[in-house]
């Protein structure tokens, strides 16, 4: 299956709120619970709100899947990102905040977006939040532990 990428933006928000909470629903069965998690969610609309246009979150569609919301196919993933200057010694640093999928290959094609994306920026490191998940999709890449959550991994010779 090949998978289309873009850079998310605010008209996204919807659709990615709704995405989390059909997520949300399926591992949490209690409605009250699932509305007091989401207020501390990473993809809560303030959270969304103040990353979305910044122009560093990309979002990932699968084109063989129809969508009621987008032409471009179902919405299977995405991460919410911004650039972090001067941060733990190194001039510039994407921090992938938030990464969220439907299936392993999304998970994947994220991970290596961001880090493609850190290279080509001329970036020194990226950030990646520290759960099992992620660290399999980046263990190529040799991620080292910056804190309980997160990872980080070189993407340049600094």
């Amino acid at each position: 299956m090949s998978l289309f990428f873009r850079i998310a933006t605010i008209n996204d928000m919807p659709e990615i709120h709704e995405y989390e909470k059909k997520k949300l629903q399926e591992t949490v069965p209690d409605e009250m619970e699932r509305e007091m998690q989401s207020w501390h969610a990473k993809w809560r609309k303030e959270s969304l709100e103040h990353y979305l246009p910044s122009g560093w979150c990309f979002i990932a569609r699968n084109p063989s899947i129809p969508s009621d919301v987008s032409p471009e196919g179902q919405l299977i993933g995405y991460f919410l990102a911004q650039p972090m200057l001067f941060f733990n010694g190194m001039t510039q640093s994407l921090w992938v905040e938030h990464l969220s999928y439907s299936s392993l290959q999304a998970r994947d094609e994220l991970c290596d977006l961001a880090y493609r994306l850190s290279r080509e920026k001329h970036f020194q490191r990226a950030y990646f939040p520290n759960n099992a998940s992620v660290q399999n999709a980046i263990t190529n890449l040799k991620p080292q532990a910056w804190s309980d959550t997160a990872v980080f991994v070189k993407t340049s010779k600094a």
